[in-house]
């Protein structure tokens, strides 16, 4: 991916610690979670809550690192208006629950960043899109009782982790606060481009969120071992530029991007070099 980056010329910096990163975490995960995560890997237990999050000597620096990296990402956006920021960060976090590791998932890290730009920033109504193939549970959960929190998914179902159906919609003061849009296995770049021109970005509108969060999953790659999609690269592209322009019309030009899920690592770089263009293009008030 860095290779694809720097042919690019996109901005590169390695991210130092981020003394705030642990309180940024424990502001949504419960803290004998975390700490019961830290353990696991000091004892070198091989697993961590279940079998599709095995853990190795360096998985706690590796998730704090992620989410060290997406609070940085923030800081940066913040600094300057028209931004695209994105971390290129794994672990991904989209499914880790509140106090439950999954799918390859330990802390919500574009969660806990979203969370972060309210905290930290100010921001009253960050807007979340997930386009990972897989639903992402777990930021639906921790936000999904909440109205100044928009969470909207497109995503493969049926298909892991089995939620995301169309009748979860939030529930109390978040009931029609989260979105979900279920597309079956197959759906192409046509497919996706309307559920995001007639359902995602009229509920991005209608939430007018003042900063724009992306949970960017590429597996719904035509060539993803792990996905069931047939999204080409320019699709990707495409739906970069829609959102980059809704993000210059609604939220100041401000959009933070989360690297998710994208199994495929020969093209993995492309893709996100192909989204992340698009995005400024859309920004730049072009495409």
């Amino acid at each position: 991916m860095l290779r694809a980056l720097r042919s690019a010329e996109v901005t590169i910096e390695e991210v130092s610690a981020q003394p705030g990163a642990l309180e940024a975490i424990e502001a949504l995960h419960e803290r004998e979670y975390v700490e019961r995560f830290r353990r696991a890997v000091a004892r070198g237990d091989g697993l961590f809550d279940s079998a599709d999050n095995p853990i190795v000597a360096g998985s706690w620096d590796a998730a704090l690192g992620a989410v060290e990296a997406a609070l940085a990402a923030a800081d940066w956006l913040v600094a300057g208006t028209s931004r695209v920021a994105f971390a290129a960060v794994r672990p991904p976090g989209h499914h880790a629950e509140r106090d439950l590791a999954m799918g390859f998932c330990f802390f919500g890290n574009a969660a806990v960043a979203a969370q972060y730009l309210i905290d930290r920033h100010g921001f009253a109504r960050p807007a979340l899109f997930d386009f990972d193939v897989h639903h992402g549970n777990g930021t639906q959960h921790l936000f999904e009782d909440r109205a100044d929190v928009l969470y909207a998914s497109t995503h493969q179902f049926p298909f892991y982790p089995g939620s995301g159906a169309a009748s979860e919609r939030g529930r109390g003061d978040g009931l029609g606060t989260t979105l979900n849009v279920p597309l079956p296995a197959g759906s192409g770049d046509a497919v996706h481009l309307e559920a995001i021109e007639k359902r995602v970005l009229p509920a991005l509108a209608a939430f007018e969120p003042d900063v724009l969060v992306l949970s960017a999953g590429f597996d719904s790659w035509q060539g993803d071992p792990l996905g069931g999609m047939t999204v080409t690269r320019e699709g990707f592209a495409e739906w970069g530029r829609r959102l980059g322009r809704f993000a210059r019309r609604h939220c100041d030009g401000r959009a933070l991007v989360l690297l998710e899920g994208g199994y495929d690592l020969e093209e993995l770089g492309d893709l996100v070099v192909a989204h992340l263009q698009g995005l400024e293009e859309g920004m730049a008030g072009s495409g």
